[in-house]
């Protein structure tokens, strides 16, 4: 019997490859003789990097950037095992963690150090980049990691502006003539799981500016500030982005990426599985195990277990869910291609106990579920 284990991370708990694995020695103890195979997997959010990493036998890169308010943060990518493509985290070196609550502030932060990332892996030989976005502390329409990949944006008076959010409106010219020629010969997939426009009452600043510090008045100026760069940049790249889904990513920065570097954008989950092919290990496999730390009613939309599951199931086979916990809603996924969903809190416990406790727990849960399904047959 073939065992395929393929799971997202269990957050601020366990990596999807540790999840795998307390998955894997709780079904041992019941099929001792199955062949298994773990393919730690993610949606493109937090944890992506890490996870595709572990599943190709790749390595993470290190290093200090420029953080979102300017100062230097340790930030990190992932090198595949094919040593060609890598996986950046905008959130490592521009993500809202790297801010404090009180001074969070859209106007003043950029994402320079994201295009830091892009320009090291770029040093190092990668032809492919996968850049997950999410997390963002910046509204800067992604000026910030252009700049550091050789844009230049400059006033009327064709002073040099900080690529910051609070500049965009004072952006009169766009130089390209040292921007990064190596992005022309990369394929680069974003991964987007928002179709947030750039402008407007669903767009970048109104939908996600007030998490970052945004006031009612910031919203407006930053709102009008990214319609003016939109339309500056169709004019310079001849791309329209003000209405393209997704362009509103990160603070504008899949408009950026999509209008300047050529890049697609895709649902972060089918960029993942494509990527450790996952379609390959389940063809001839007799069951699947997916899961994340809560499955709720969320789950349906872009989330690991069901974008497994729709793999799974072309091949007709069975998936079983295994989770932390379940949330309301969470029977909606049965609609979507998994079979059975188990928690696996044992008892009535603290927050704090069921996280210390999760590959103890999910490997009991494991156990009872190979149980149940030899009890089946």
């Amino acid at each position: 019997m073939k065992v395929v284990i393929a799971p997202d991370s269990f957050k601020e708990s366990l990596s999807a490859k540790q999840v795998c694995d307390a998955i894997r020695s709780g079904l041992q103890r019941v099929w001792p003789d199955a062949e298994f195979v773990s393919v730690p997997v993610a949606d493109g959010g937090e944890g992506t990097v890490q996870s595709l990493v572990d599943a190709t036998k790749g390595r993470l890169t290190y290093l200090q950037v420029q953080g979102p308010q300017n100062k230097p943060v340790e930030a990190f990518y992932g090198v595949l095992g094919d040593n060609n493509t890598a996986v950046i985290e905008m959130a490592a070196a521009s993500g809202l963690h790297h801010v404090p609550v009180a001074q969070r502030d859209p106007k003043a932060t950029t994402s320079f150090g994201t295009g830091q990332l892009i320009k090291h892996a770029l040093d190092n030989g990668v032809k492919r980049l996968i850049i997950g976005l999410g997390g963002s502390a910046t509204n800067d329409g992604g000026i910030g990691m252009l700049s550091a990949l050789g844009a230049v944006f400059k006033d009327e008076n064709q002073h040099a502006l900080e690529p910051t959010g609070g500049n965009l409106a004072q952006i009169n010219c766009i130089n390209l003539d040292s921007f990064d020629e190596r992005l022309k010969h990369c394929e680069i997939l974003v991964a987007c799981d928002v179709d947030n426009p750039l402008c407007g009452p669903q767009g970048s600043t109104s939908v996600f500016g007030p998490q970052k510090g945004a006031t009612p008045s910031d919203i407006r100026l930053l709102d009008d500030a990214l319609r003016h760069f939109g339309d500056l940049t169709e004019s310079v790249t001849g791309i329209s982005v003000l209405n393209v889904a997704g362009a509103g990513a990160a603070g504008g920065m899949g408009a950026a990426l999509l209008a300047y570097t050529g890049a697609e954008l895709k649902p972060g989950i089918d960029i993942v599985l494509e990527t450790v092919n996952l379609q390959q290990a389940v063809q001839n496999a007799n069951l699947v195990f997916t899961g994340e730390g809560r499955i709720d009613s969320q789950t349906i939309f872009g989330k690991t277990p069901v974008g497994v599951a729709k793999v799974a199931k072309q091949y007709q086979l069975p998936v079983i869910a295994l989770s932390g916990c379940t949330g309301d809603g969470y029977q909606a996924v049965y609609d979507h291609g998994i079979d059975a969903v188990f928690s696996a809190v044992p008892r009535a416990m603290s927050l704090t106990e069921a996280m210390r406790e999760t590959d103890f727990n999910l490997a009991d849960l494991a156990e009872n579920a190979a149980r149940l399904i030899n009890l089946h047959r």
